[in-house]
């Protein structure tokens, strides 16, 4: 019976791909601590009173998420409606108006909720509430004789990097027992 020789080059790609998967587990940890940080920040804003200028980008949000502000529609150029959730957590129709600004710029507005499907009637004029990602602002108090929708908040946010990381590391350790026991089969000459 004679011996298969040790397959070097088999062994060296089977560690650099295991190597990859370890430090794509230790980046999903890092994000985890990233996301951790965004979202304390993010909870910290919830507790602040003073009006922000409405972004008018998903990068400008970024600093500004969950803080209240004011915007002045002067002209709405489309009411949708969408899935959404009321104050109590109750399934229903979210009503969002397309505006022009005042001082130029565009804005979403959460109007409020109903369970009616029909887009709400809504002119314009001054909003007041919260900013969510969109970057979107959520009325409260609602517009257009519609009830309040769910506030915006930031602990509905996934942060699933840590399962990621684990999953990584699981799939490092599957390549290894995989290959050791194909390894072990081959140097046998079985």
């Amino acid at each position: 019976m004679t011996r298969r020789r040790f397959p070097a080059l088999a062994t060296l790609l089977v560690l650099a791909a295991v190597g990859v998967m370890i430090r794509l587990g230790f980046w999903q940890l890092d994000r985890m601590h990233q996301k951790e940080a965004l979202l304390s920040h993010y909870a910290a804003a919830q507790g602040m009173s003073a009006d922000v200028p409405f972004p008018q980008t998903e990068a400008a949000a970024q600093a500004v998420l969950y803080r209240h502000a004011t915007v002045d529609c002067r002209e709405v150029t489309g009411v949708s409606v969408i899935a959404g959730h009321n104050a109590q957590g109750q399934n229903g129709m979210a009503h969002v108006a397309d505006c022009l600004l005042a001082g130029g710029g565009k804005a979403r507005v959460v109007l409020g909720w109903s369970r009616d499907p029909a887009p709400a009637a809504w002119r314009g004029g001054e909003a007041v509430g919260l900013i969510a990602p969109g970057p979107r602002l959520v009325a409260d108090p609602p517009l257009a004789g519609l009830a309040a929708n769910a506030r915006p908040d930031p602990s509905e946010l996934p942060n699933n990097h840590l399962s990621y990381a684990v999953q990584w590391f699981i799939f490092a350790v599957t390549a290894l027992v995989i290959y050791a026991l194909a390894l072990r089969k081959r140097l046998k000459g079985n």
